[in-house]
Parts: structure tokens; C-alpha cells; sequence
């Protein structure tokens, strides 16, 4: 079988939740306050796989206005019960203190295309929702980690389970902490499975950090008691600060028609001596079989592997491929902008991608702010603006975005006396201090008329910034920055919030409330190849200043 190098589906891409139908995969991912929520590829061999929807895309099924960074859709969890798709979520609205808002929903499809289903409000009672479908009798089984915000002994309480009735939309009969996990704890992510006789339960232990691991155990009975796997986890790198694949945990598992079984399961590749996983927490995939004891292990585990065998070779051809984006009719679907279900207030697609301006790019309700994940540990961007601001209320230009703790921007703007000019602006703001730091850079005067050049490089933990009017030669503007810092280590660090990941795009901002226009002509987004170091990735090529 072809050798596969992990991560299948590289860059922000977490908590994956997989099935097969058929002869096709699917795996689910979460979104947090990127919208439309929840990222759903497609793979027919699990190698190659294509994003195909993103289904939360209506009002009533996501609205996230005024969602703190990293919440929103976190773990969702995607199964088929024989007749249609079911997708259950969470749309978290507080992150920090004792208390966890996390509304539950569930809606179902008969396409994974859609049209999906207006949700149902299931509970609050924690997140990291997940359905079981017995087959056996029909019955449906909704679990959730259960949030304790008393912390009598932990937050993190447990797996609670309950009877879901799809006829009525809710839940019914009785609600049982059903397993609290190991000694590890921090038990969450369940997803349940039915194999000989047994009710098997996968979570996710640790923390989405250097402790994460995969947790199993099972019981004869769905209700428990449940007895912990004799590794107590199957997956794990928090052993082995040196493997390729850290923070590996929160997985799923899926059968081939073949028989042969498989894990995805989050992992983060850091590089540097600092340790910072610049792409954010990926999907990775590894081989797993059932033992004569009806136990599950991880083929050479329970470390995770970086290279696996997989039914089919990758073919990397469009993963390297230089990508320009003309924005013609619609927006791309590697696009993704923040919070709102109201992009008509935010942009619109017109031979070229007009922004509206709106609050500032740290804003946690109306931002016009399009960007796609960064992918690779390397790579150009860039990009061309028409664009006429009056004075330093309104800007617009390209972005490295991670939260609004932690990004840089290179806009167009103007002084107070109406000239054009550029500013780059730096923002690292620990503990939510979201303040500008020092300029990195005095304003460069520009002509009041013409069109604008912005570009990126980055070359692993190194971004430089640089500009020409249309038909001139870029030059560099500002320092070499710190790419590392958009980060989960960083945010994590800052106070933040570290669950999503790198980010690069155009943003547009009219504090004086006029929503001045700003169009970009294209965006292009080229991958720069790397060799690999023992964390993963370190580049070869494109050196900066």
C-alpha cells in the first residue's frame, strides 16, 4: 500500500469527526468563529481529499456576532444513519471563567450538499456533541462532555448521555454521566461505537495541547459501567516531545469496505526552538486494528505516526499549486470571513472582490475581513487595491491574521490632511490588551491616485511585507516580523484563546461610518516548498532579509 505523509488535510483543520458512505468518506471539522461553520471534505481513497461544503451558511443554522475568539463551532460531529446525514454542533458564546455557554444543535441532510435541515436545540449541558445510531434497535443516543462550573472535583465532569427522539426533536428518558475518563482528564469529544457485543467510547484526554491523547473504553451496556483501555490511551505524543506529530488526540475511526480500520485524529507539527505550530491544530490519519481482546490499537502506537499506509497514493499536484484567485462570480471556496451570517453587508463578488468598510479588524461582530487558511509553512501572497480613503479612520489592504490579539496588516490609509499613504500595523497583545504596538514602520506617502500592489512573504517563522503601485517593482516595507506569533502557543501564552489557526487575506475598515469601498482586483497565494525537519517541516528556499 502507498506510503501517505501526514497531515491529510493540512492547516486549521481540528477535532475531525469521519464516516463512510458507501464508497465515500467524509470528514468533519471545526470552524470556531470562521464562517460558514463547519468544513466538510470528501475523499473516495483517504488520501486525496477535497473540500465539498461548509453547511452551517444561514442565520438560523450559525450566527456568531459578538463570539469572543475561538468560540463558535467547536467539534462537530458528523454521522449517516442509513437514510440521511446528521450533523450535531456546538456554537459556543463564552471561552474564559467557570461558566461555558455551549447551545447544542442538531440538523440532518439527505445530501451532504444540502439543503440541511433548521436545527434543533438539544442542551447545554457541555460540549463536543456526538450521535449514535444503534442499529440494532433504531434508537439514537445523543453524548456530550458534561461541564461542571462549580469544579467539585473537575470542570470537565464527564460523558453524559441521553435518548434522542427524532420524531419529537429532543431528548428523552433519563440523562447519566456515563464514564469520567482516566487520570488524565480533561474528558471530552466523545464519539460511541457498537462491535461485537461491546458499546465502545473514544474521547478526547489532555487538553487540545502537549498532553492530548485518544482515551477509550467499553462497557456491555451503553449505560455503562464502563472499564478504560489497558493503555488507557491509544494515541498520544505527550511520551515523546520529539515525534514529528504533537498534541496528537480528539479522533474517529472509520472501516473500508475492505475491513481494515483507520484513525483521524488532531495533531500539530511545531517548528522552531520555541515550539509554535504556525498552521494551527491539522487532521492526521494513522492505521488501527482490533486486537483478539476486542481492543483497539494504533498500528506501531501509541505514539502517532508521520508516514502511513493508505489505500491510495496523495497526489500533491494542487496542494503545491500556485493559486490566483480573480473573484469572478463567487467567492472562492477556500475563503472564509468572521462571525456574521450577513456577507452582504461585508462583500460582495463583482469581476474582483469589493469590501465594504466596517468596524476595525479586531471587531467581534461586523469586520470586512475575507482570508483562506495558510497551508504551508512558506509561501507568497498578494494582491492589488483600488482604493480612495479620506483620512486614518479608514483603511484597507492584506493581512496575516490569527485573532484580534495577534495579526499584522499592510494597509492603503491616509493623515488627517487626506494624502494616501501606507502603515503596517503590528498588533502581539498579551492578556487581550488588543492594542497597536509601536509602528513598525513611519508611513510611507503614496500617490492619491492608482492602484496598489501588497504582498507577503513568509519563510517558515520569518514575514516581510512589501508594495509597488500597479505596474512598479515591490519593495520591501518594514522589518522582517514574526510569523510564529499567530500562533496557538502564542495565544495560548497571551491569555488568548488557541484553538484556530493562521489566516492570510484582504480586510476593509470605515470607522467614520461610511462604508467606503475597497476592490481587489485578485489575490494570489503561492505555496514555496520545504524539506522536513524531526518536528515536521523547515523551508529550503525563498530567503528574506
Amino acid at each position: 500500500m502507498p506510503l501517505v505523509t501526514n497531515p491529510i488535510l493540512p492547516g486549521f483543520n481540528p477535532d475531525p469527526s469521519i464516516l463512510r458512505v458507501e464508497n465515500d468518506y467524509y470528514i468533519a471539522t471545526s470552524t470556531f468563529e470562521w464562517y460558514p461553520g463547519v468544513q466538510i471534505h470528501h475523499s473516495k481513497d483517504l488520501a486525496n481529499w477535497e473540500l465539498v461544503c461548509r453547511p452551517l451558511n444561514r442565520a438560523s443554522l450559525l450566527d456568531m456576532r459578538g463570539a469572543p475568539d475561538s468560540c463558535g463551532v467547536w467539534a462537530p460531529c458528523l454521522s449517516h444513519d442509513g437514510s440521511k446525514f446528521w450533523l450535531v454542533y456546538t456554537n459556543t458564546k463564552r471561552l474564559h471563567g467557570s461558566f461555558k455557554d455551549t447551545p447544542n444543535y442538531i440538523t440532518w441532510a439527505e445530501d451532504i450538499q444540502g439543503p440541511w435541515s433548521e436545527p434543533v436545540y438539544v442542551n447545554s449541558s457541555g460540549f463536543d456533541p456526538s450521535l449514535f445510531h444503534d442499529n440494532e434497535d433504531g434508537t439514537k443516543w445523543f453524548a456530550n462532555m458534561l461541564w461542571d462550573h462549580r469544579g467539585r472535583p473537575r470542570n470537565f465532569a464527564g460523558i453524559c448521555l441521553q435518548q434522542y427522539d427524532p420524531d419529537l426533536g429532543k431528548l428523552v428518558g433519563p440523562r447519566k454521566n456515563i464514564w469520567e475518563g482516566t487520570s488524565l482528564g480533561i474528558t471530552e469529544g466523545p464519539h460511541i461505537y457498537k462491535r461485537n457485543g461491546w458499546y465502545y467510547i473514544l474521547a478526547a484526554e489532555g487538553g487540545t495541547e502537549w498532553l492530548h491523547a485518544c482515551s477509550m473504553a467499553r462497557s456491555r451496556s451503553i449505560w455503562g459501567p464502563y472499564e478504560a483501555h489497558p493503555q488507557n490511551h491509544i494515541l498520544t505524543s505527550k511520551d515523546d516531545p520529539f515525534v514529528a506529530l504533537q498534541k496528537a488526540g480528539h479522533g474517529d475511526i472509520v472501516d473500508t469496505p475492505e475491513g481494515r480500520t483507520y484513525l483521524v485524529h488532531l495533531t500539530g507539527r511545531p517548528t522552531g526552538q520555541q515550539r509554535r505550530s504556525i498552521l494551527g491544530r491539522e487532521t492526521a490519519i494513522q492505521e488501527v486494528y482490533w486486537a483478539d481482546d476486542d481492543w483497539l490499537y494504533v498500528k506501531n502506537g501509541p505514539t502517532p505516526s508521520l508516514h502511513v499506509d493508505l489505500p491510495a497514493a496523495r497526489d500533491d499536484t494542487k496542494y503545491w499549486a500556485e493559486k490566483r484567485y480573480t473573484f469572478e462570480n463567487n467567492l472562492p471556496s477556500d475563503f472564509q470571513w468572521l462571525r456574521t451570517p450577513e456577507p452582504d453587508r461585508i462583500f460582495k463578488v463583482d469581476n474582483g472582490l469589493v469590501l465594504y468598510g466596517r468596524e476595525s479588524i479586531g471587531s467581534w461582530f461586523e469586520q470586512a475581513l475575507v482570508a483562506r487558511r495558510q497551508c504551508h509553512f512558506s509561501f507568497d501572497a498578494e494582491t492589488l487595491v483600488d482604493y480612495s480613503p479620506e483620512d486614518e479612520r479608514q483603511y484597507a489592504g492584506l493581512t496575516a491574521y490569527y485573532n484580534q490579539c495577534s495579526f499584522y496588516y499592510l494597509t492603503v490609509t491616509a493623515h488627517s490632511g487626506g494624502e494616501r499613504e501606507l502603515l503596517l500595523m503590528k498588533v502581539s497583545a498579551p492578556n487581550h490588551q488588543a492594542k497597536l504596538d509601536s509602528p513598525a514602520t513611519e508611513p510611507i506617502p503614496i500617490p492619491k491616485e492608482g492602484r496598489v500592489k501588497l504582498a507577503m512573504s513568509v519563510r517558515g517563522e520569518k514575514l516581510r511585507f512589501s508594495y509597488a503601485m500597479e505596474h512598479g517593482d515591490l519593495k520591501e516595507i518594514g522589518p522582517v516580523l514574526d510569523a510564529s506569533t499567530l500562533s496557538d502557543e502564542c495565544a495560548h501564552d497571551w491569555g488568548g484563546s488557541p484553538f484556530t489557526g493562521a489566516f492570510v487575506g484582504v480586510a476593509c475598515s470605515d470607522l467614520n461610518g461610511l462604508a467606503r469601498e475597497a476592490r481587489f482586483d485578485y489575490f494570489l497565494y503561492r505555496p514555496v516548498r520545504h524539506q522536513s525537519d524531526r518536528y515536521g517541516y523547515l523551508d529550503d528556499g525563498g530567503k528574506i532579509g
